[in-house]
């Protein structure tokens, strides 16, 4: 196994290539969690692993409450399977809490004004009440606790935390805050340890192949957590040390033969890219600024055969989505006619005419 075939067969792990589910929240789960801060790219980076998908179906299953939109690992946005949401929050909040101590100690947010914020918001949210972001603002306003200086952020940030409140459904356009136990019923909770093996074991199913340093980058999990976790799973996987790196990889998989040209255009902060510590695999260092921004924005990639090899953006109109594409080196007619296919895809998923715009490097 070498890094090019490394590369291939996150495509095929990650579900980009093929994949037997077939719903979003099928999805979801397998990957166990997909980076959300970028809401209409996420649903996109469903929708290139789930064939016939479109924007309408995605927000269907969002808003039915079958995937949940909130904070958690790193933390981050993401989406995550509502039958994951309990158990990844009671993991993986106390480190994320830990965390934020000192911002919290800067912005003056104690835990007696937390505890009155979530008071406050459960409040506001109850009896099914799904409300906008600043609409719950206003209500925390109202009960006169301080939002100004991004504390409304954190005051959000700690009732997703504490499993108060979630993503609702979409309303006007505006995506909703409601209350987690309103759209999720409450779950049987796992101990640490079970928590610890069932994510690393969704981790490196999913994101294979993959090393610890990248499980602990992805999950948030400290060193030690991480490892504990992954030596709890790993009799489920095989391992091969490549330039002294150690990759895990499921025992059933095999190194996928050369076929034909593969050709993917994926979106913002995908799992394809964002979920390793180490990218190497598909992405040139010599690319690595042209892909990743200097203040950690990841731009929507197009992807040959596993390799990142330009970056794309795109406009969505009333009547038609236009796509800019912009590669690293130009591409031969056949892979162009590909990446142009793949472009058509997305105009499919969005049900609107595409408008392609080329520009090379």
């Amino acid at each position: 196994m070498n890094l090019t075939d490394i590369a291939k067969i996150r495509l095929i792990s990650q579900q980009i290539a093929g994949t037997k589910f077939k719903t979003a929240k099928d999805i979801v789960a397998w990957m166990g969690a997909m980076q959300a801060q970028d809401y209409a790219m996420v649903k996109w980076a469903i929708g290139v692993r789930l064939p016939n998908a479109t924007d309408r179906v995605l927000e269907t299953a969002i808003d039915n409450g079958e995937i949940i939109r909130t904070h958690l690992l790193r933390p981050t946005w993401h989406l995550v399977s509502a039958d994951d949401i309990y158990w990844m929050l009671e993991l993986t909040a106390p480190q994320i809490k830990a965390s934020l101590k000192s911002r919290h100690n800067e912005l003056e947010l104690s835990e007696a004004i937390f505890t009155k914020s979530n008071a406050s918001i459960e409040k506001a949210l109850r009896d099914g009440k799904q409300l906008t972001r600043e609409e719950l603002i206003a209500k925390l306003g109202k009960a006169k606790i301080a939002t100004d200086d991004n504390r409304s952020s954190h005051l959000l940030l700690r009732a997703e935390l504490d499993g108060i409140v979630c993503s609702g459904a979409t309303k006007g356009g505006k995506q909703t805050c409601a209350l987690l136990a309103a759209r999720v019923p409450k779950t049987k909770p796992l101990t640490k340890e079970e928590a610890l093996a069932k994510l690393a074991k969704k981790y490196f199913t999913s994101h294979c192949p993959a090393t610890l340093q990248d499980f602990v980058w992805w999950s948030g999990l400290s060193v030690g957590d991480a490892r504990h976790a992954l030596e709890m799973v790993k009799s489920d996987f095989v391992s091969e040390t490549i330039a002294s790196q150690t990759y895990w990889l499921i025992n059933s998989f095999s190194i996928p033969k050369t076929g034909k040209e593969s050709v993917y255009v994926l979106p913002a902060f995908d799992e394809f890219i964002i979920s390793y510590k180490d990218r190497n695999a598909s992405l040139t260092f010599e690319n690595h600024n042209k892909t990743v921004s200097n203040n950690g924005i990841f731009r929507p990639v197009i992807v040959v055969n596993g390799q990142v090899t330009g970056i794309w953006k795109r406009t969505i109109k009333k009547d038609k989505v236009i796509v800019e594409t912009e590669f690293f080196k130009q591409p031969d007619k056949t892979t162009k006619s590909l990446i142009e296919k793949a472009v058509v895809r997305f105009g499919h998923f969005w049900e609107k005419k595409i408008e392609i715009n080329v520009c090379s490097d």
